[in-house]
Order: structure tokens, then sequence, then C-alpha cells
């Protein structure tokens, strides 16, 4: 019971609040593309505009770019659209719909999450188990624990134990790790008497596990925590940023988000500075604007960390498809790159 309400907090977190680390927000949207919808059924318009989630009167739904209503508000819950489709939750059930609103996959799980590589992880009587974009059970539920697939493996949990599945269910890296997470250029992060290293896709140990924390390689690189400092290294386990800040971020764009004491800043892959650290929160960047606090107000900056958009949102999330989610007074709304809203905050 406790599992799963963690697990919800944490998934309304994720719709909600600025990731810090692992698996940034991305701000509830989709690129809906035709030549995909023309396998569907006729009947159905097709949607080829991005989708932002909006709040009304409590109810979920989704409009365009433009803040036109496209599915309106209904849903106890809803998430981004990912493979076209978005889970939504009725009646403390998790389902699916289609961009155009339509119901595809029923309300019947415990918990659902987002499409990735074609399946989704859903939660069927406490054990994890993955569906495909009809709703068919692919690979049974058989879990402890699981992880969404990236790159053609997903992390499981099997006696404790974290391994590695493909596409069709087959373990193919067998549950020995403490904690595991996903693949991403080629390596994973894994867990080992308490410290962390890196696999590769045959389950090799490419990097010794050494590490109090890492993250996961992005553009080559990848956060460590050695001691109670942050640092970058390469695949080859080599620390090429010396490990000198309290808190570090993956690489986005080629800056990263670093702390340095109570401010955040942000550097280069040479570990240069570039933005001082003079922010209370940061996001990373996404379309060449982040999100920065100052004097307890969000607004948005350029890579050079020229303010484009003033301070003055209780929270702001990244840019996605030229869009951005903002609050204030506990309201939600979307901006556009002018700081135009094209969504007023609604609750």
């Amino acid at each position: 019971m406790y599992k799963y309400t963690w697990t919800i907090l944490c998934l309304m977190m994720i719709n909600y609040m600025v990731d810090l680390d692992i698996q940034k927000v991305q701000a509830f949207s989709l690129i809906v593309r035709q030549n995909k919808l023309t396998s569907q059924s006729s009947k159905s318009q097709l949607v080829t505009s991005p989708l932002f989630r909006i709040v009304k009167n409590g109810n979920y739904g989704f409009i365009d770019k433009t803040g036109k209503i496209v599915i309106e508000p209904q849903f106890d819950l809803a998430w981004s659209f990912i493979d076209e489709r978005a889970q939504i939750k009725i009646n403390d059930k998790y389902g699916y719909i289609e961009p155009t609103g339509k119901l595809i996959i029923p309300p019947q799980f415990r918990l659902a999450f987002a499409f990735s590589n074609r399946l989704a992880l859903v939660v069927v009587k406490d054990k994890y188990g993955y569906i495909n974009t009809n709703g068919k059970l692919v690979i049974p539920p058989q879990f402890e624990e699981a992880l969404a697939f990236k790159n053609g493996l997903a992390a499981v949990k099997i006696d404790e134990k974290w391994g590695y599945i493909d596409l069709s269910g087959k373990l193919v890296i067998q549950p020995q790790y403490e904690q595991a997470l996903h693949f991403n250029e080629g390596l994973a992060a894994v867990k080992i008497n308490n410290k962390w290293g890196y696999i590769n896709s045959l389950g090799n140990i490419v990097i010794q596990p050494k590490f109090e924390e890492t993250l996961r390689f992005s553009q080559g690189l990848a956060v460590v925590k050695i001691g109670d400092k942050y640092g970058y290294i390469n695949k080859s386990g080599k620390i090429v940023i010396l490990a000198k800040f309290d808190e570090a971020w993956e690489f986005t764009g080629n800056l990263a988000v670093v702390k340095s004491g109570k401010k955040w800043g942000y550097i280069n892959p040479r570990g240069e500075r570039i933005i001082a650290p003079k922010f209370d929160r940061v996001t990373s960047f996404a379309e060449g604007l982040a999100a920065v606090k100052l004097d307890n107000k969000y607004g948005y900056i350029d890579t050079q960390g020229k303010i484009l958009i003033q301070p003055q949102f209780d929270l702001a999330l990244s840019f996605t498809n030229e869009l951005a989610l903002v609050y204030l007074d506990g309201k939600a709304g979307y901006i556009n790159k002018t700081g135009e809203f094209i969504w007023t905050p609604s609750n």
C-alpha cells in the first residue's frame, strides 16, 4: 500500500516540480506524427500539433499550442503523450487515451506509466509487467519492481536483485545488482556493495563500482559523487571535471547545471563556468532557455545568462515545443518564448 502511495506521489512530483537529476521534466507535450496516425481509424480527427496538459476546475484535459482546448478536461489525472498514448486516471484506475481524446485502453490498472519503446509499464495485482499500445499484456506481470524500457532494455527486480530484460521479456542480464538504472549512450549505472559503477549492454562492468552516487551518461559524460562533492567522468571512468560541486546535473545542449554553495549556475563540458552561480533554483536548458529563480520568483535566461523573461512566476518549468508550464498563485498556465500567456493560469 505505502509503496504504491509513494509511487503515485513521485509521479505527481515529476509532473509538477522541477526534476533535479534523473530524467528531467519535459512539460507535458507531444509531437503527434501524421504518418503514424494514418493507421488509426479514418473516423478519428488527425492531430498534428503538440498537445499540452491543462487543469480546469480540478479536471485534466489538453490544449494545442495556440491555447485551444483539444481534449476537454474530464480526467482525474493525466500525463504527457508518448507514442501517441497518454495515461489517464478515472476512479482510481489508470488507462490510456489517444491524441483525439478517444479512450484507447480502458482504465484498469493500479498504476500505469508512460510508453517508451512502444511498451508501457503497468502494475497488476502487485506485480509489474508491460503492455503494448493496444493494451495487450506482452510481458506478463511478474516483477517486484521495474523501470521503463530505454534503448531496448529495461531494469527489473527479481528476488530483491536487479537485472535487465529485452523487449521480448527475456532476461539478458541476470538479476545481481542492488539497484540499476536505464541504459543511455550504451552504459547503465548499477549498484554493487553499496557503490555505483557502470555496465555495458552485455552486462560487463566497464567502470568499477566506487562512487557514492551517479547519473546517466549524456554527451559522453556522467555525474559522479566522490565524498561529498560532484564531478564528471568520461566513458573510461576517468575524472575529467574535478569533483568540486555541491550538486551537478547531466549535460543538455553543452551546458550542465551545477551548484556551488547555495547558488546555481552552468558549466560547459570542459568544466568552464559559462553562467556564474547566482540563482536560487534553475532548470536545465531546453530550446535555448532555462528557468531560474531570483528573489523568490522564476523567469527565463538564454545560454549567455541574459534574462529574457523577467522573474514573475511562483514556479516555472522547461520549454517544450515552444511553450513552458508556469505557476502563479497555485494555478498553472502556459507561456510562449516572449512570456505571453497562451493558457491563462487555472486550477
